[in-house]
């Protein structure tokens, strides 16, 4: 069986407290992976052409603030 089939059959498998705190431990594990990438991403350059849009949007006066 492959590892993600039985990593998928453990987390079935888990009681309800023991799945609450896995759903809270990945939810940080993936939000640290994110976060992680999205730095990377932005220390090489690849979200400045959406930031220069975004200025240029905000700079004509169509942005709304949220």
């Amino acid at each position: 069986m492959g590892n993600v089939k039985s990593i998928e059959k453990a987390v079935q498998s888990l009681p309800p407290m023991e799945l609450a705190e896995f759903r809270q431990w990945f939810a940080e594990f993936d939000s640290k992976a994110w976060d992680h990438q999205l730095a990377q991403d932005a220390a090489a350059g690849k979200l400045d052409l959406l930031a220069q849009e975004a200025l240029a949007d905000y700079r004509e006066g169509s942005a709304r603030p949220l």
